[in-house]
């Protein structure tokens, strides 16, 4: 038996209608009214104004025809027609909604689990884009949780440290409490998370292991974009580097330090300066991590950037990007998800910034799907992530979003976006997201699941309670890093 919640009344057209609320309806409620020529058509309550009568707006979303293609109704409804609350099934149906995959949460509103298939986030690359504090990075974590139980790799770029509490499970109460709403329980994924640091353990002491990157045979360009170096000095390290080049077939950042030091040029102290800075970082090695260690089936690894300069977090996320890319080209990995938190810092708009990381991102945006590398793009500045980058993720996840220049930047990088949805996405409640995907019809709300695993900002507070122990001390620390710097480049600075 449906529903009765109303009967059309007032405005009526193509796209919306208004109708007298008569039974209990709430915003974004889906709805239905029967049409003689089109059968049963789908709505969505869109606002309710309380006057001396109770009325509502609805927009029109459509019917499946026998094709199952989503068809707006050939004409308009009559007036006095009832409204019903649409049922789940039909629902289902009308949107698209499908049953297993990615469990992102329930539809708003609904008892309706909303769910994104596996291959479509791999292949054809996500977007989570929301101001800040608005929930971005639990719901990247909530889809992390996902792929990770579904055994696909996993490789993150944490510049601040907020996925490493997925190791434990989330001890929220009140988080517990939503749990068998979605269907899940609580989650610790540390047998399956591996956290590397490019800093040191003294740093970042939750690090299981030191990320190294390879020190052999730097280029020109990418030192050039590392410092912003003048003519002058560039000139300089052009000489130098191809003097090497002719003499050695490997060369370490030392051999550059001395080539450069030779120079007649007063250039060069400046380039001495910096290329210093980056040998004493420890950042470079002649046994840097292998991209087979970081991409395993059923693995996450997370290079958490605590500790390192923005202009020595674009170098690596350069060279990581650039090795994956070559290695799932090669086939040396499996098929794998990158995920790039704060993508503004790494993927930057024209015009705001340059980072050496920007290319290779731009190119496994629009490339790395045919080779099974999908991307997972987070920030909470779209307006200043790479169009490019944004354009090419068919998913969209979008929180809460109030700057003027990130709505701007979203109506024009996002076909689905329009003025109505421009509106939708500042008021979005904390914990709702409008997901716009390729096996879904049309854009819709979603209450996104709460996370089997902590959320980073809990974590932390925890790191310092029973989580103690297991942070190591200064001697071991010591123990720990002297084994893993064991180094050409290391032993020439003496270490």
């Amino acid at each position: 038996m449906y529903k009765l919640v109303g009967t059309i009344s007032g405005e009526v057209g193509l796209h919306e209608f208004e109708f007298i609320v008569g039974g209990e309806v709430r915003r974004n409620e889906y709805v239905k009214v029967w049409s003689e020529t089109d059968g049963w058509i789908l709505g969505r309550v869109i606002s309710i104004v309380d006057a001396v009568k109770k009325k509502a707006t609805a927009e029109i979303i459509g019917y499946k025809d026998e094709r199952g293609f989503l068809m707006q109704p050939k004409s308009t409804f009559s007036r006095d027609e009832k409204v019903f609350k649409a049922d789940q099934a039909f629902i289902m149906d009308t949107l698209g909604l499908k049953s297993g995959g990615i469990h992102l949460g329930m539809l708003d509103g609904r008892n309706i689990p909303v769910y994104l298939r596996k291959e479509e986030l791999i292949q054809k690359h996500c977007s989570i884009l929301a101001k800040t504090g608005s929930g971005k990075s639990y719901t990247a974590g909530v889809l992390i949780e996902e792929l990770l139980d579904k055994n696909v790799p996993l490789l993150i770029i944490d510049p601040h440290g907020e996925y490493l509490a997925l190791k434990y499970e989330n001890r929220s109460e009140e988080e517990r409490k939503q749990m068998d709403k979605f269907g899940i329980t609580p989650k610790g994924y540390a047998s399956k998370v591996v956290v590397y640091t490019p800093s040191n353990f003294s740093i970042n002491p939750a690090a299981d292991k030191l990320f190294r990157i390879d020190g052999i045979n730097l280029s020109v360009n990418e030192l050039y974009d590392l410092f912003s170096l003048s003519d002058a000095q560039l000139g300089v390290l052009y000489q130098c580097i191809n003097g090497i080049k002719e003499e050695k077939e490997f060369y370490t950042i030392e051999d550059i330090i001395k080539k450069v030091s030779e120079s007649k040029s007063s250039a060069k102290w400046r380039i001495i300066h910096f290329l210093e800075r980056i040998r004493e970082t420890g950042i470079l090695s002649d046994s840097p991590t292998r991209i087979e260690e970081l991409v395993k089936v059923g693995k996450a690894s997370i290079i958490d950037m605590k500790g390192a300069e923005p202009k020595l977090q674009q170098l690596i996320v350069y060279r990581i990007c650039k090795e994956v890319f070559e290695g799932r080209k090669m086939g040396k990995i499996p098929p794998f998800m990158l995920v790039i938190e704060e993508a503004h810092n790494f993927c930057p708009e024209r015009g705001f910034e340059k980072a050496v990381s920007s290319n290779i991102l731009r190119t496994i945006a629009s490339e790395g799907r045919k080779f099974g590398l999908g991307l997972l793009v987070i920030s909470q500045r779209p307006a200043r992530v790479d169009k490019n980058v944004i354009s090419q993720c068919n998913t969209q996840i979008i929180l809460r979003v109030t700057n003027p220049n990130d709505i701007r930047a979203l109506s024009r990088g996002l076909e689905f976006m329009s003025s109505e949805m421009e509106e939708e996405i500042k008021r979005i409640p904390q914990g709702v997201a409008l997901l716009s995907s390729p096996s879904i019809e049309m854009p819709i709300l979603v209450d996104v699941r709460v996370r089997r695993s902590e959320h980073g900002g809990r974590a932390a507070e925890m790191e310092g309670e029973e989580k103690k122990e297991a942070v190591p001390n200064r001697e071991e620390c010591n123990v720990r890093e002297s084994e893993g710097r064991k180094s050409m480049l290391t032993r020439l600075l003496g270490e």
